[in-house]
């Protein structure tokens, strides 16, 4: 039996091994073997491409403003595994984890032992969540993020009290499909039957897919841009002031400190859904509590502004939609700089586009890699690049401690790329820190 953290944490990790099982068969058998507890969670279902982790950050902190205790489930972590599960931002012990386990494992061995085989990594850690929340630790509301798709991801066994989808754009087309209207539909497979829906989607292919199901489902469904909307947009020096009219209110200067117009838009949904929470389900959340959740919202990994001099962003884009994103910001925000690149990602991404758009903000672009089974060679990211400074390293630790040393005022080491190679580098950004 695992008794310790570390057991813990490797037996979840060695789920590895199976891959990617899409399909909700294996998560229903185990929720029957546990008593159905994602019947007993109150939750928000926050799915798309990009923007779920900012929006669960954003409503999350507008509900704790509120005095209410929130459960989330996010992935991956930046940190520590431990942050996957948490409530009002605080990760669950390691003991729990070690209890869940315990809770979880007996199961995993059973199923393993049926026609559907054993569960996948993500698969294990919902059912741990979903256990956690369902059973151990109820909440007032648990913000739920997609792992992959929607329709046959492993969290939709739940039934939602609010659904969003931020937005659609091109990501894991080797499993999703190739074109917009073949993503929507998998990410539209957490539309349930009369719950309300908010949505950023924009794309006309991908928002004929959503408005066509939840017509289907009878989910009323609430729009960026057509049923809310955001106004008297300006950058400031801390991030970004709008306001936002959705159709029950009106809300006015409101300041957000995670930069960039895509920001604005995962704000103004997350203000949309705690509206739907307290006109429909009685939370009781003034506007006060907007404001000021909105204010204190913060998630790392994020544009997130990890020294100050010499200036270091790190940003976890890790598809086409989200470089672009972060290019329009580093342009918006810090147009006076030049901008030194050093970019790693998995190779299962568009990689070609995304180097593209790189290519063309860098002042130098160096390439790296990193320790995870997708990750691409540094050498096959910089053949991508047409940049006249390109280059590669294979000991990124040390060059982000040399290039630290030698950037001037007028520059700015911008680190972006995958999510799992940021959470290594901010680990190190910290421990130099200290």
């Amino acid at each position: 039996m695992i008794r310790t953290y570390e057991e813990a944490v490797t037996w979840i990790h060695e789920r590895l091994r199976l891959g990617m099982k899409p399909g909700l068969a294996r998560m229903e058998w185990m929720m029957e073997k546990l008593g159905h507890p994602e019947r007993r969670v109150r939750a928000v279902h926050i799915g798309g491409t990009n923007g779920k982790g900012s929006t669960v950050a954003y409503l999350r902190s507008i509900l704790q403003a509120a005095g209410y205790s929130v459960g989330t489930f996010t992935s991956p972590y930046v940190e520590q595994f431990n942050e996957r599960i948490s409530i009002n931002g605080e990760p669950i012990r390691d003991e729990e984890i070690v209890e869940l386990v315990q809770v979880i494992q007996p199961l995993s061995d059973e199923l393993e032992r049926t026609e559907l085989g054993g569960p996948t990594e993500f698969e294990v850690i919902t059912a741990m969540m979903l256990y956690y929340f369902g059973k151990k630790r109820i909440q007032d509301i648990v913000l739920i993020e997609v792992g992959l798709g929607g329709r046959l991801d492993s969290t939709n066994v739940i039934y939602p009290l609010v659904s969003v989808i931020t937005n659609v754009s091109y990501d894991h087309m080797n499993i999703l499909g190739d074109t917009l209207a073949q993503i929507a539909a998998e990410k539209a497979g957490i539309i349930k039957s009369g719950v309300p829906l908010v949505t950023a989607v924009n794309e006309p292919e991908a928002r004929e897919v959503i408005a066509k199901t939840a017509a289907e489902r009878k989910a009323k469904t609430y729009w960026l841009g057509v049923d809310f909307s955001v106004s008297h947009q300006q950058t400031t020096a801390e991030g970004e002031q709008f306001s936002i009219t959705t159709p029950f209110a009106e809300y006015r200067d409101l300041r957000i400190h995670m930069p960039g117009a895509h920001q604005i838009e995962n704000a103004a949904t997350a203000v949309m859904a705690a509206e739907l929470l307290r006109l429909n389900y009685s939370f009781l959340i003034e506007p006060e509590h907007i404001h000021d959740g909105l204010a204190m919202a913060a998630w790392p990994g994020r544009f997130e502004r990890v020294s100050d001099d010499p200036l270091v962003i790190i940003d976890g884009a890790h598809n086409e939609a989200g470089i672009r994103a972060l290019v329009d910001t580093v342009r918006t925000h810090y147009s006076d700089k030049r901008v030194h690149v050093l970019f790693a990602a998995l190779a299962d991404k568009p990689l070609e586009r995304m180097i593209r758009l790189l290519d063309e903000l860098a002042e130098t672009i160096t390439f790296t890699t990193f320790d995870f089974p997708r990750a691409a060679a540094a050498d096959a990211l910089a053949a991508l690049s047409s940049h006249p400074k390109k280059a590669v390293t294979d000991d990124w630790t040390g060059w982000i401690r040399e290039k630290k040393k030698q950037i001037g005022d007028d520059e700015l080491l911008l680190v972006t790329g995958s999510l799992y190679f940021l959470s290594e580098v901010r680990k190190l950004l910290k421990t130099d820190a200290n």
